[in-house]
């Protein structure tokens, strides 16, 4: 059978059942509540699975396949301290406190929380500001993963590849808002587990095992297979700590302790998620033994795109391609809510059901900028992601962690943090990271320094 013919009808099903989500769930929309947080009525399941798709995206399926190319297996501890900084720890120490305060506060956005708490528009407005720019540029490295997928397994051209993903996304986040996010997520959670197993067992099964593989790679360098290996430990270390406790200040995934229909299964959920984002692994090691069998790659990220049609049947490609899609709608789609529900509710101020259909046109436009940056994007992917995360984290970290955790907070802390973290981390990886460390651990830790000593200064 043409492979081309099986990778369509593969890929034509799965983009038609995420359509079919998005319209079912869009009939399910009665109020600007349902479109930013699905009503606060999302069970354990559903929201565990679609915070790890949104997590672990096309981002981490290739630009971590990228990365474990480029360094080898001591990649591993980044997919590790995923796991339990960004998916265990994140829900053990957030997600109670965080439902419970924004049920009290009825705040649907991150902006808005920080209005509420902190009694500042101005904390409201730049926030959502760094939101939506920032955001963004994460979106191009998510499309930009999709579209080198398309290009590595269909031979269709980058730019096709982008537009295709994007405009479906578009499309059903547009029509079912957040309802259609989630759901679509944890479904897309399962497709992204399933594809990664698979290519991970067929890559170890083509280079003889993992002994074996691990052994080649030694002989090409030595440190390929140690830690911290050719990267060093302030690379290694600060890269892992961004995209890891930089969860906690992303809104696309904090967003989810909004939504969970109660604390009491918060539990389940907390086990769930750390399972589920296990997988996060999975691209670091299959990127790491791709070096073995394709040596001279002119990009790190096509890494995976290649190994997956060396060690992959063509029915197996069309299920890992749309396992990688899969990834990457989820975070996409997730973000262009963000981005919407930021400008709409947060700088624009409007609610009601003007509200819902000015989301819709702002997701879209959104979506739109994104793509047409994404046709010429100017980075690697994983380069790109964690730029925006160092970002954005920089300047809503400390002001939603001090702001459940303390009961009374003060408004200049929270102004003088945020901005203060914002130009750090800036600053730095505008001076290209310095000593090796990104711009993420400075960013926070400034933040932190001065939250801490304007809170204390303000109450003498």
């Amino acid at each position: 059978m043409n492979s081309l013919f099986i990778y369509t009808s593969v890929l034509v099903v799965y983009l038609g059942l995420l359509v079919l989500i998005g319209v079912v769930m869009g009939r399910r929309l009665r109020s600007a509540e349902d479109f930013y947080i699905g009503g606060r009525n999302i069970g354990a399941w559903v929201t565990a699975l679609s915070f790890v798709a949104a997590y672990f995206s096309s981002v981490v399926i290739v630009g971590g396949g990228g990365f474990g190319y480029k360094f080898g297996l001591s990649t591993l501890w980044i997919g590790a301290i995923n796991v339990f900084l960004g998916c265990t720890l994140c829900w053990i120490v957030m997600g109670r406190r965080l439902r419970e305060i924004t049920q009290r506060l009825n705040t649907m956005t991150i902006p808005e929380f920080l209005y509420k708490k902190y009694n500042s528009r101005e904390a409201q407005v730049f926030s959502a500001m760094v939101i939506v720019i920032f955001m963004i540029v994460y979106n191009v490295s998510i499309l930009k993963g999709m579209g080198h997928i398309f290009e590595g397994l269909m031979n269709m051209p980058y730019a096709w590849g982008v537009l295709l993903s994007g405009v479906i996304i578009i499309i059903y986040v547009a029509i079912g808002g957040y309802l259609a996010v989630v759901w679509t997520g944890a479904f897309q959670a399962v497709v992204m587990g399933a594809a990664l197993v698979l290519l991970t067992v067929f890559t170890l099964k083509h280079t003889g095992g993992l002994s074996h593989a691990v052994l080649s790679l030694e002989r090409i360098n030595p440190g390929y297979v140690e830690t911290p290996g050719v990267w060093g430990w302030g690379g290694l270390l600060s890269f892992a700590l961004t995209v890891s406790f930089g969860v906690w200040g992303m809104p696309q995934m904090v967003i989810r302790f909004y939504s969970i229909k109660n604390v009491d299964i918060l539990r389940i959920g907390t086990v769930l998620v750390t399972l589920g984002g296990s997988m996060a692994l999975l691209p670091y090691l299959n990127g790491a033994i791709s070096r073995v069998l394709f040596p001279s790659l002119p990009s790190p990220d096509l890494a995976i795109p290649t190994l997956t049609r060396h060690v992959l049947s063509d029915l197996g490609g069309a299920i890992f391609l749309s396992g990688v899609i899969a990834a990457g709608m989820s975070t996409f789609s997730s973000v262009l809510i963000i981005i919407s529900s930021s400008l709409v509710r947060d700088v624009m101020r409007v609610e009601g059901e003007r509200a819902i259909f000015l989301n819709r046109i702002w997701s879209a436009v959104a979506g739109i900028v994104s793509l047409l940056i994404a046709l010429k994007p100017p980075a690697l992917v994983l380069v790109l992601c964690a730029f925006a995360w160092a970002v954005i984290a920089s300047v809503t970290l400390w002001p939603i962690l001090f702001g459940i955790y303390k009961e009374k907070v003060k408004k200049n802390a929270c102004l003088v943090s945020m901005g203060g973290g914002f130009l750090t981390s800036l600053i730095w990886i505008a001076a290209k990271n310095p000593l090796k460390i990104h711009g993420f651990i400075p960013g926070i830790l400034v933040g932190l320094l001065l939250f801490v000593m304007v809170d204390a200064l303000s109450r003498h």
